[in-house]
């Protein structure tokens, strides 16, 4: 079976959902799901430690990128050992992991015309599809492509024709990162519509935007997602304070009315593979409680 080195956890469930975790090498060091893609090799780490809190991670991201440097390492020799004929990797984001440009850089001086890179990039729904069915080119099974993403588009049809005929369309602002505020975009606006709601800031297929809280408190959500890109839940509430301590968000409306919920940003919304679905499935839990019972609430989002 083919070699696969995958450097994203996106790629890492698509791999898997292919039928291809067997065949998997190594890994990113961020690459935690299925059960048992722990156990790989990593071979990718941060160059340098980033901090805690979503400041301190900003501002050390920050601090890198201006210096020109990249943010990630990988390890070159240890991919090499490994020896994989599919390598995985993404241009999407710089900083989210490592990019097409840093691996060519890393492994160029051994890489072959028998190793295939195969490089990612989604920025909206149907790019994740696309994804998908690439990777499946990539390892030989064109039409395992279309049906997983057969299997995955119907369940979220399911979801989205459900909350189409539902009459309250809630006002949605997500929160992809806590400090500086960062809304949701990219694929965000496609789910927060797809789960009946109106999504208040983003634009699909666009970089998720920076934004001041005066802008957001301006705009006065319904409901308050908070989903930020690579906190658990716990990772999450302890930045919070960055949002609950100004003095505006007592009087927001989703606060007063308790509709304020805190997601897994790093197993769901910010990773484009099979469980985007999820992540569609917990939106519509958060914005429609008496509707949708998927059975995420407690364990993938909290109320706050």
């Amino acid at each position: 079976m083919t070699r696969i080195a995958s450097l994203l956890p996106s790629a890492t469930e698509i791999v898997a959902a292919l039928g291809f975790a067997d065949a998997l090498v190594a890994r990113s060091h961020e690459c935690d799901y299925p059960d048992g893609v722990a156990k790989l090799p990593a071979c990718t780490a941060p160059k340098a430690p980033l901090g805690e809190t979503s400041a301190e991670i900003d501002r050390r991201v920050r601090e890198i990128v201006r210096e020109g440097l990249s943010v990630y390492r990988v390890d070159d020799k240890k991919l090499q050992t490994l020896d994989p004929r599919v390598i995985v990797t993404q241009s999407h984001c710089e900083v989210c992991a490592v990019s097409e440009t840093e691996l060519l850089g890393a492994v160029g001086e051994w890489l072959s015309d028998d190793v295939q890179v195969v490089t990612l990039k989604s920025d909206r729904l149907d790019d994740i599809w696309a994804d998908i069915r690439r990777v499946a080119d990539a390892l030989g099974v064109p039409d395992r492509g279309p049906a997983l993403v057969g299997a995955l588009a119907a369940r979220m049809t399911a979801v989205a024709g459900r909350a189409r005929t539902l009459p309250e369309k809630p006002a949605v602002g997500t929160v992809e990162w806590i400090d500086p505020l960062m809304a949701g975009g990219n694929w965000m606006p496609e789910l927060v519509d797809m789960a009946g709601g109106r999504n208040l800031f983003g634009e699909a297929g666009a970089h998720s935007p920076w934004i001041t809280f005066a802008d957001f408190a301006a705009a006065d959500p319904d409901v308050i997602v908070v989903l930020p890109c690579g906190f658990s839940i716990a990772d999450a509430r302890r930045d919070m304070p960055a949002l609950t301590g100004r003095p505006e968000w007592a009087g927001l409306k989703a606060v007063q009315t308790g509709r304020v919920y805190v997601a897994d940003g790093h197993h769901f919304f910010n990773r484009p593979g099979p469980r985007i679905v999820d992540s569609l499935e917990i939106l519509a839990e958060m914005l429609h409680p008496g509707e949708f019972e998927f059975g995420h609430k407690g364990r993938n989002w909290e109320p706050l």
